[in-house]
């Protein structure tokens, strides 16, 4: 099959251990991505010099380690996602060999024939999470879509998430009833969450 055949997946990252090698600028980038989605992950940061706004932000995060040293294939063991970011490309060839011998999942930065996974863009609205992949050909259109969906999409679509438990409690029909109430839903993301149970003859 032709086309992007990256296959999207959401992980838990708080429930995994995460290495970053290398702790300048394309560091901080994959941090604050991180931990803008998941502020609990278990992060390591290993490398030589410390970018101080690294530095600022680990401060912040009890679950956010620096260790200043060069890197050695043992700073992976119990890691099982790994992120390679350093301006040396052999130190970051020889991560994604290390890695990939540890069957580890490996992202090298730049390098997308090196990436077993990609960091997405993402757009977040709550409870709502969209991920944007252009399979490695461009940060730059996965970046202006989000933004694009950041403005169409309404902020108060989280609010009718918070309340789909609520509605769907009121549908007590049979199930082409639900289907339908509930596609009636998706059909007014856009109005308020009030006007929502008006559309769904919620009493």
């Amino acid at each position: 099959m032709s086309g992007n055949n990256l296959y999207p997946i959401f992980l838990k990252l708080e429930t995994l251990q995460v290495i970053i090698i290398g702790a300048g600028n394309v560091c901080l980038e994959k941090m604050e991505s991180i931990l803008s989605n998941s502020p609990h992950t278990s992060i390591t940061i290993i490398g030589k010099i410390i970018n101080d706004k690294v530095a600022e932000l680990a401060s912040n995060f009890e679950n956010v380690t620096i260790i200043k040293k060069e890197y050695q294939k043992e700073d992976l063991n119990g890691k099982q996602l790994v992120i390679a970011c350093t301006d040396d490309v052999a130190i970051n060839k020889q991560v994604k060999i290390d890695g990939s011998s540890l069957r580890l999942l490996v992202n090298v930065a730049d390098t997308p024939n090196l990436c077993d996974f990609y960091l997405s863009s993402i757009v977040k609205k709550g409870d709502l999470k969209i991920a944007i992949s252009t399979n490695g050909k461009s940060p730059t259109i996965a970046k202006r879509i989000k933004e694009t969906l950041n403005e169409i999409l309404p902020d108060s679509i989280d609010e009718i998430l918070q309340r789909m438990p609520i509605i769907r409690s009121y549908l007590k029909n049979d199930f082409s009833f639900k289907v339908k109430k509930l596609n009636e839903l998706t059909q007014v993301l856009s109005v308020a969450p009030k006007e929502l149970e008006k559309t769904l003859n919620i009493d």
